[in-house]
């Protein structure tokens, strides 16, 4: 990395490897977000808002210095010896030091630079410098210097400045991807992800491959490595990652991506044909979707309807849980978006903790704790309110219904029971409603798989959440990277599980589906398939790429195989069954 005379940071092409989720190439400037604070984007103001903008910076550092004065109090209320407070008034000095604000000033004034940016330019040029000297003690008071420029930034923040950054398309670069960050962010802006931790089925990778979008995750400690207003390509299909690329790298995924455009502009001639295979068997393939606006989506890639309508991000993007009006108006508008076919929607699928009311204690294990049904049945005001929206909304257009995490006989009996209640509330007001057309229920959890004869007899269909089933049969949390080894979607285990789970749906006469991220595989297809599932639930913009795949199987070679594959002892031995009949029927989908 080169510093020139104007401060300007020439870079040259550095190439990070992490794990491909979501394939595409995306081509733009990152935006950095990391655990402290919002790394500033760079971009030029007018003359007439120098003044504004250098009064900013004088108003945040006022703040600044505020908060650490306060601090100082609090720890020499609170410490056993005098003196410790005074570890702060080196972050007192640096908020007053002339030379760094008159050269921060200048910037704004000479340059047309907006204040987070001069400031955070300026700062991280002084700290790469006290980096370099050979003074232990003065590298050292990096870490204050630091601490003070975050305050600062953050204080900068606070305005209607904030989101400024945010406002252009760009590559989020981020340690890890939570929910609450999806459901904040601008969708229509983003091109791509890049995050720290991960892996193919982590919030991140579905997220990505929900909305189409290249990412690559599971790159350690990229954020450091990365400044917002870098140009970042991200190769979601290799996992690759290039700041600053040369233009013959940038030319090279040019070829690429022109290959696969073409690809993907041959799949379009299958958005309207049937998912079946070339000896007859139809399959139901339908999308997941998390907003409202993937409804539009979904219709436009052929999907045949809603199989999975998550809830969730409804609430954690608020303040208060959402009323009964707001969720009505919301699966109203996706109903009649995908009408005449159905969409299915799941019922809250939260953690207990990420309620934004009446907040519980932090659990020590989460997935073993209280999320899904269990959270709904023990906040009945909560669910209830929920199911009222789905019950008026489903007057309209054809909606289906789904209890996630159901553990247990009593779970679902006491959902429906909760169902018929908010049904009856709604008669004895003169609401207009509708019975859901469909009720089903999630089997991801072992104990769900092995009563699956008594739970089918409850409800219409069963759908399948294998990313769930797979961590609970294998004991292994997914997005943990010491024993990501572990998580088989094939291994002879989960496999035997879902044959338990078809047969049992199908003897009482009711229809199975997959709406996990193994629906999205191209190599699981023939295994799915051959299994006997009726119904496949994907991110929109994998239905032209399944339904292809779908298109070009044949029902009776698949059944054989997976019949093979249930007397398999490892999970390499059925993937090598799968990718053979895929790599024969598909090819080009695969390469």
């Amino acid at each position: 990395m080169i510093l020139g005379d104007n401060h300007d940071v020439v870079s040259a092409e550095k190439r990070f490897s992490g794990i491909g989720v979501s394939s595409g190439i995306a081509l733009a400037r990152a935006f950095v977000r990391n655990n402290f604070f919002v790394e500033p984007d760079k971009y030029i103001i007018d003359d007439v808002a120098k003044d504004d903008e250098i009064s900013r910076l004088e108003n945040s550092i006022e703040v600044t210095k505020e908060q650490i004065e306060s601090l100082k109090n609090q720890v020499r209320e609170a410490a056993s010896s005098k003196g410790e407070e005074n570890i702060f008034d080196a972050h007192l000095l640096v908020l007053e030091d002339k030379v760094v604000l008159d050269e921060v000033r200048r910037n704004v004034r000479e340059d047309n630079l907006n204040i987070e940016y001069a400031f955070y330019g300026t700062m991280s040029n002084y700290i790469e410098a006290l980096r370099k000297i050979d003074d232990r003690y003065l590298r050292e008071r990096v870490v204050d210097i630091e601490d003070v420029m975050r305050r600062v930034l953050r204080n900068l923040s606070s305005g209607e400045k904030a989101e400024h950054s945010a406002r252009h398309p760009h590559v989020l670069v981020v340690p890890e991807l939570t929910p609450s960050d999806t459901a904040q962010m601008d969708h229509s802006l983003v091109q791509g992800f890049a995050t720290e931790v991960g892996s193919y089925t982590s919030h991140a990778a579905i997220i990505a491959r929900s909305l189409g979008l290249p990412a690559v995750v599971g790159i350690n400690r990229f954020c450091e490595q990365v400044h917002t207003g870098d140009q970042l390509l991200i190769d979601g299909y290799n996992g690759v990652v290039v700041i600053n690329p040369s233009t013959s790298t940038i030319s090279e995924y040019e070829l690429l991506k022109k290959e696969k455009d073409k690809l993907s502009k041959g799949l379009e001639k299958f958005i309207d044909k049937e998912a079946e295979t070339k000896d007859g068997r139809e399959i139901t393939l339908s999308a997941n979707i998390e907003f409202a606006y993937e409804s539009d989506l979904a219709k436009n890639n052929g999907a045949k309807g809603v199989g999975l309508f998550r809830t969730e991000f409804f609430y954690m993007n608020a303040s208060s849980a959402p009323n009964e009006e707001e969720q009505f108006q919301t699966y109203s508008e996706v109903a009649k978006g995908v009408d005449p076919d159905s969409v299915i929607i799941r019922t809250l699928d939260i953690g207990g903790d990420k309620l934004s009311e009446n907040p519980v204690k932090a659990e020590l294990n989460p997935f073993l704790g209280w999320r899904g049904i269990r959270v709904s049945l023990c906040r009945p005001e909560i669910f209830k309110a929920q199911l009222r929206a789905i019950l008026r909304a489903a007057s309209s257009a054809r909606i289906g219904i789904m209890f996630p995490m159901i553990s247990t006989l009593d779970e679902l009996k006491r959902a429906k029971e909760l169902l018929n209640e908010a049904e009856n509330e709604l008669i004895n007001e003169g609401v207009v409603y509708q019975r859901p057309a469909e009720i089903g229920a999630m089997i991801e959890v072992p104990s769900a798989a092995l009563i699956a004869d008594q739970l089918a007899k409850e409800v219409d269909f069963f759908s399948v959440g294998t990313n769930d089933l797979v961590q609970y049969t294998m004991a292994v949390d997914r997005i943990n990277e010491k024993v990501s080894d572990l998580y088989q979607p094939l291994n002879p285990a989960v496999v035997r599980l879902l044959r338990e789970t078809i047969s049992a749906g199908h003897d009482a006469g009711i229809w199975v589906g997959v709406c996990g991220e193994m629906a999205s595989d191209l190599y699981f297809t023939p295994l799915l398939i051959g299994l006997g599932f009726d119904e496949l639930s994907v991110g929109a913009p994998r239905v032209p790429a399944i339904k292809y795949a779908i298109r070009s199987l044949d029902y009776n070679v698949c059944k054989s195989m997976a019949e093979d594959a249930l007397s398999d002892i490892s999970p390499d031995q059925i993937l090598e069954r799968c990718k053979k009949i895929a790599l024969d029927s598909y090819p080009e989908l695969i390469g």
